[in-house]
């Protein structure tokens, strides 16, 4: 652990200086990413513009689960850049030079692909979900903020326990692409609440790609959503499992690989 720390020191070096050689180019990504979350919160409000409410749910309380979607996932992003994981790794053969080095290869994945700029989204989503509370006018609880931690955690690890287990499927597979940006299609259901879905799809978010507990299930805690507290409660156990189903899968993946060919 401690030469995987000294590592992710390294490498965030590396990064900025790669980064700010281009500071234009930086600080536009930073600019473009916050435009994209704010198209996506305005489409929110553009659907309130014709209801005034979604299944019971007002703007304000999906608002706040929005903001809350975002920073679990803000922080898994910067950690875990699974994205071209198929390309990069098993179609070039890079995970090859990943294998002949004395770290875990998992680690050294995450530290090769880190992308602290997308803190900036955590940010962003944490400073939604405050004034969201705001409007709601939310009363604060003094072990809220513990809660708040632990439930960011969890999420977080939902979201790498489901990545690195797609990212896994491509020791598998020979496909170039993977499953990737079909999952994170998936994802997006996440920010709204489940029940305004089907039987089958509340299923699916809530059991197999579990993207309900990294949105409405731990947001129902603050916004005193009782019935939904059962959820809430189950979220640290979610995390849990599906991150250790990750690593399970990944290992599989690691024995069944075996290089890049010629």
């Amino acid at each position: 652990m401690g030469q995987v720390i000294r590592l992710f020191s390294d490498y965030l070096s590396q990064y900025f200086k790669t980064k700010l050689s281009y500071r234009a180019n930086f600080f536009s990504e930073l600019v473009s990413n916050l435009v994209f979350e704010l198209m996506r919160l305005a489409f929110i409000g553009i659907v309130f513009q014709h209801v005034d409410k979604l299944k019971e749910w007002t703007l304000w309380e999906i608002v706040f689960i929005y903001g809350y979607f975002m920073i679990p996932y803000a922080l898994f992003s910067v950690f875990f850049g699974f994205w071209d994981f198929n390309e990069r790794y098993i179609i070039r053969g890079e995970m090859d030079r990943i294998l002949t080095r004395p770290v875990n290869p998992l680690a050294q994945v995450c530290l090769e692909s880190i992308a602290p700029d997308r803190i900036f989204s955590a940010i962003t989503g944490f400073i939604i979900m405050i004034y969201a509370a705001f409007q709601l006018k939310l009363s604060i609880a003094w072990y809220d903020p513990f809660v708040f931690v632990l439930l960011i955690i969890s999420s977080v690890m939902i979201y790498a326990g489901v990545y690195t287990a797609i990212a896994a499927v491509s020791f598998f597979s020979d496909s170039r692409t993977g499953i990737a940006p079909m999952i994170w299609n998936i994802q997006n259901y996440g920010q709204y609440p489940v029940d305004v879905y089907n039987n089958i799809i509340r299923f699916i978010l809530t059991w197999i790609l579990p993207f309900a507990f990294v949105g409405l299930y731990p947001s129902a805690f603050f916004l005193r959503k009782a019935e939904w507290y059962t959820y809430t409660m189950l979220t640290p156990v979610m995390g849990i499992v599906f991150f250790l189903i990750g690593l399970v899968v990944w290992n599989l993946g690691l024995k069944k690989y075996s290089g890049a060919g010629s």
